[in-house]
């Protein structure tokens, strides 16, 4: 899964395999206007309500796909117990909650605080930091 974030809009951009085991044939467009909140967790799980609809669920293993439940619909790609996004969303068409389990969270709940370009860019690059080269390591003395 790639996220890609441009002035208007939030894109879950989903593999082959995650478009296979959402039942989904199409990416997740989110309007910036409709996210209502943001919020970084360490466990996806317990913010994933109702049933697949369609969807796949493994237990602990995995969630991709609509969730169903008495409140609406919501969007997941869940992955183990691994650190996730959950997005709040308003007038969405479909969905009023996505849950993305992503190691760059933080990067994009910054990203979505900033006033980003007309540019289309990958979450997965802001989130990157520049390599540190090591220290140079002291050589013993040879006699």
């Amino acid at each position: 899964m790639t996220l890609l974030l441009d002035s208007t809009q939030l894109e879950v951009v989903l593999s082959l395999t995650e478009h296979a085991l959402s039942f989904r044939k199409q990416n997740v467009a989110i309007d910036r206007s409709q996210i209502t909140k943001v919020q970084l967790t360490d466990d996806a799980w317990t913010w994933l309500r109702g049933v697949p609809d369609p969807g796949t669920y493994i237990p602990s293993t995995i969630a991709m796909g609509t969730w169903k439940s008495a409140t609406g619909r919501d969007f997941a790609v869940i992955r183990r117990r691994r650190p996730s996004v959950v997005i709040d969303l308003d007038g969405h068409d479909e969905f009023q909650r996505v849950v993305l389990t992503t190691r760059h969270g933080l990067a994009l709940v910054k990203a979505l605080r900033m006033d980003a370009g007309d540019e289309l860019a990958d979450v997965t690059e802001i989130a990157a930091k520049p390599a540190r080269k090591p220290a140079p390591r002291p050589r013993p003395a040879t006699a």
